[in-house]
């Protein structure tokens, strides 16, 4: 299966590099930066996204979530949310900045809204959207920026992975995720020291440990920078209470706090926290 992944892999990362880059070390900020990405789409990324910004929030941090998954936005549904302005508003210098922060009903969690459906060419605006990350660091108002991206490894998200010191890949262990999740890791490894891993909907830690163990071992046969390093911080099992949740526009972990994928996911936070720099 993992050398068919290798093939694949190779496949999904053949597009046109960027020359042009935003710095974003010159920036004095308290703010840690975390893209959450997929390489597939329906693996739970965004809903991942919306619980861990509410779990960091509960323990008194300040959040900025930014929903960088360009025309499929959805999460203001997550957060129910009817955005009064969105990052494509600020983008075409309709409002300043402040007006799309948007305050949501969570305590300690704020929403930078996309729009979903909006078709936003790119031709003339070479990392627009990094400089929109910029902005947002620069500002020094918030503990963590969280940019859920959308799927796959489009140059949309590939903008965003280039700027962000910490990347967090969400997969399953369906083979078509892990091939897509193998491509992630070759591009990576060619200008990024690491990896955060975690698998959804896998209801054993020691699956997901021995796939991403397997996929080390698939990236030092295939000759992947050997400094480039994969951290794997957990697993988060299936619940019937997530869907439940999703329809009525609420977050699990708030509702059910005592759920196994809610004590899962507070382990995966303690575990970012301490790996995130």
């Amino acid at each position: 299966m993992f050398n068919s992944i290798s093939t694949q892999a190779h496949k999904l990362i053949n597009l046109a590099s960027r020359k042009e880059e935003v710095n974003l070390s010159n920036i004095k900020s308290r703010t840690k930066l975390l893209t959450i990405t997929s390489g597939k789409g329906g693996v739970g990324k965004s809903t991942f996204s919306a619980n861990i910004a509410y779990i960091l929030a509960s323990k008194g941090y300040k959040v900025a979530i930014l929903d960088a998954d360009i025309g499929l936005a959805n999460m203001q549904v997550l957060l129910d949310l009817k955005p009064s302005a969105t990052l494509f508003d600020y983008i075409e210098g309709k409002v300043k900045l402040e007006r799309v922060l948007l305050k949501t009903k969570y305590d300690n969690i704020t929403l930078i809204a996309g729009k979903s459906g909006y078709q936003y060419s790119k031709n003339n605006s070479s990392f627009v959207f990094a400089r929109i990350v910029k902005d947002l660091l620069a500002l020094n108002r918030f503990d963590f920026l969280l940019i859920d991206t959308g799927a796959g490894l489009n140059e949309y998200v590939k903008e965003f992975l280039a700027i962000s010191p910490n990347i967090l890949a969400i997969t399953t262990t369906d083979p078509s995720a892990l091939t897509d999740v193998y491509a992630l890791m070759k591009m990576l490894s060619k200008d990024k020291s690491k990896l955060i891993l975690c698998y959804n909907h896998t209801q054993n830690y020691k699956i997901g440990e021995s796939i991403t163990n397997s996929l080390v071992s698939l990236a030092k046969k295939n000759r992947l920078n050997n400094n480039f390093m994969v951290e794997y911080i957990g697993n988060v099992s299936t619940s019937k209470c997530i869907p439940t949740t999703g329809r009525l526009r609420k977050l699990f972990t708030k509702e059910f706090k005592n759920d196994q994928v809610s004590k899962e996911l507070n382990l995966i936070i303690n575990a970012l926290l301490k790996t995130i720099k």
